[in-house]
């Protein structure tokens, strides 16, 4: 019987992953990954142990299939290897010791062609880091950046998401051309350029501490230190607008635990 989750009952789940097994070669773990979902939406940085530098960085929508729980799909609104319109859909399972077996199918990255494979990987959730609010307390939250297109044209923007899981905090930020077909209020991505991170975690006594500061431009992210107001006012409404350093994002998701 897997065990319990080691966090209070929450929309929230910070995980990292174990191990992936491309079909049929043996499993194995090259990156330190933590993926950082709230509710609907996540935010997933995998950086490679030996260089590190970025493996894999990626954010979007969580769907759970409305018929099967098990089984959930991940949008690509950044996505550092530009497979935007790749299929992620995963299956998951929970093993005895608690991790969860994720099994699907998708394009190979590293391999020429980035052909199809199936794959297996382990996740194992981690407990909630301790954040500035004490012990046992804390907010979690996913940011997007606002952006517009002329209609029929394109236009380059650098897309960014903002999450924090208590103590622990990620920004992903891509250049990105993106364009919005005529008659169409949807904006889609007709390029993926140039990715940097940062990845924080809070200490007790140093307060919020940088882990990863990631490609030449990641001294330039935004900084837990940095973020006015964070959890306060516009920004426990999902769907709203905050500033961040002078820039509007759309609150994507927003929890609270006390």
């Amino acid at each position: 019987m897997a065990s319990q989750s080691p966090n209070p009952p929450s929309d929230s789940r910070l995980s990292t992953r174990i191990s992936i097994r491309w079909i049929p070669e043996p499993a194995s773990e090259t990156t330190d990954t933590v993926v950082m979902s709230v509710k609907g939406w996540y935010v997933d940085l995998r950086v490679d142990k030996s260089s590190h530098e970025i493996d894999w960085a990626i954010a979007g929508q969580r769907i759970v299939d409305s018929e099967d729980s098990n089984r959930v799909q991940f949008t690509h609104e950044i996505d550092s290897l530009n497979s935007f319109d790749a299929a992620d859909c995963g299956t998951f399972t929970a093993l005895s010791n608690g991790d969860d077996l994720e099994i699907g199918s998708m394009p190979r990255p590293h391999r020429p062609g980035a052909p199809v494979t199936d794959y297996e990987e382990v996740w194992r959730e981690l407990t909630f880091r301790e954040g500035p609010e004490g012990p046992g307390r804390g907010i979690s939250w996913v940011l997007e950046s606002k952006h517009t297109a002329e209609e029929g044209g394109e236009m380059e923007v650098a897309r960014t998401f903002l999450a924090r899981i208590w103590g622990t905090y990620l920004v992903i930020r891509q250049a990105q051309v993106v364009g919005r077909s005529r008659g169409s209020d949807t904006i889609s991505v007709k390029e993926g350029r140039d990715v940097s991170a940062r990845r924080e975690e809070w200490d007790p006594t140093t307060g919020w501490t940088a882990k990863y500061v990631l490609q030449d431009r990641g001294v330039k992210l935004p900084s837990m230190k940095d973020l006015d107001g964070e959890g306060t006012g516009a920004w426990r409404t999902p769907g709203a607008t905050v500033l961040v350093c002078g820039e509007e994002y759309t609150v994507r998701s927003f929890e609270e635990i006390v």
